[in-house]
């Protein structure tokens, strides 16, 4: 299983060129990720979401020299996030939203900080995986991570399989598979962490 690449200069560069191949990677790897992202912040509306996150890829392209890698240490994501905040203001001031944003986030309960910050001893339980604000905060920090990671995380942490089990399965040591599951918590608490400091940014605009 191989990491996922970072969106560096080189990305960058090819993408401004209007290389296909990279635009493209740009769509597939974002738009699970952004979707989730918008999703809640304009009030579970589809059609909305679907409206914010066209305008963000596209301002995107558009804005693409705006954005320096080595910077986000690869990572575009906080930056989409960036653009994303602005077309959700948006079209809530345009669609006269009853719920300002800062509404909305205040529904998020804050407790689910301290359940993903205990994510590497304290498996979630079956109450927490239930609500639909952890699984909007799960698949928003999941969506962000390599494959490998989300499919081992998903095994150990939602579908409680043991280290021995999923080693066995993927044709890897013990020693290995633990060594995965760390990578992939730490990868987790890192992207997780982000979406928090973007929703302390917008608690406080």
């Amino acid at each position: 299983m191989g990491e996922q690449q970072p969106f560096d200069e080189t990305w960058r560069r090819r993408a401004l060129r209007g290389d296909e191949a990279a635009l493209r990677r740009l769509t597939t790897e974002m738009l699970p990720a952004l979707y989730r992202f918008c999703l809640y912040r304009v009030g579970r509306n589809q059609h909305l979401c679907e409206e914010v996150v066209q305008e963000t890829l596209l301002r995107a392209l558009r804005d693409l020299n705006r954005y320096e890698p080595e910077r986000a240490d690869g990572n575009l994501f906080p930056w989409l996030t960036g653009l994303a905040r602005n077309e959700i203001q948006r079209v809530l001031g345009r669609e006269k939203a009853s719920l300002s944003l800062q509404t909305l986030w205040e529904r998020m309960d804050r407790e689910l900080l301290a359940v993903f910050a205990k994510l590497e001893s304290e498996p979630l339980s079956d109450e927490m995986l239930q609500r639909q604000e952890t699984c909007e905060l799960v698949n928003a920090a999941m969506a962000q991570l390599p494959p490998h990671y989300r499919q081992a995380l998903e095994s150990k942490y939602v579908s409680g399989e043991s280290v021995r089990a999923i080693a066995e399965r993927w044709h890897m040591t013990e020693k290995a598979t633990e060594s995965l599951l760390t990578r992939a918590r730490e990868a987790f608490r890192a992207g997780f962490l982000a979406l928090c400091r973007n929703l302390e940014v917008e608690l406080q605009t």
